[in-house]
Parts: structure tokens; sequence; C-alpha cells
């Protein structure tokens, strides 16, 4: 753990997305970083496709027994390479 810092404009849209999507400032601050990153290593996925596969890695944390409770699509490695 370390810590970021940021500029008085990012700390605000941070709180303020934050409060709409019920999330820490921590946490939404993690969640765009994620987004990010994947956005710049996975250029050619569309957002809705990085969200699946922000749940995908969700759920194979979360262990086998929740594997199939979403019908979301899974993006499978293959379509990562480009």
């Amino acid at each position: 753990m370390g810590i970021v810092k940021i500029s008085s404009e990012a700390h605000e849209q941070l709180r303020l997305a934050s409060k709409a999507m019920t999330r820490s400032i921590n946490a939404q601050a993690e969640h765009w970083m994620k987004v990010g990153r994947l956005c710049e290593t996975h250029p050619q996925l569309t957002y809705p496709e990085i969200l699946a596969l922000l749940m995908e890695e969700a759920r194979a944390l979360e262990g086998p027994e929740n594997q199939n409770a979403s019908p979301t699509p899974h993006i499978h490695n293959s379509q990562l390479s480009s």
C-alpha cells in the first residue's frame, strides 16, 4: 500500500464518482486505475468488454461455487491478443 498524490480537481472527481457508485474514494480510484490499465494494454476492447473482464476476474477470485451466477459474456485469452 502506498500514498499517491493527485490534484485537488482529480480528488473532487473521485469523490463525486465514489458517491455516485457507492464506493470509497480509494475503491473508485482503484477501479479507474484497473479500467485504465486494461484500456492501455487491450485497446481493441470496448468498455463493456473491459467490464466483462473485470467481472470474470472477480468471479475467479470468488470461487467455483459462484462461477455461473451471472450471464455476463466471458472474454477469453484468444480475444486479448492483437
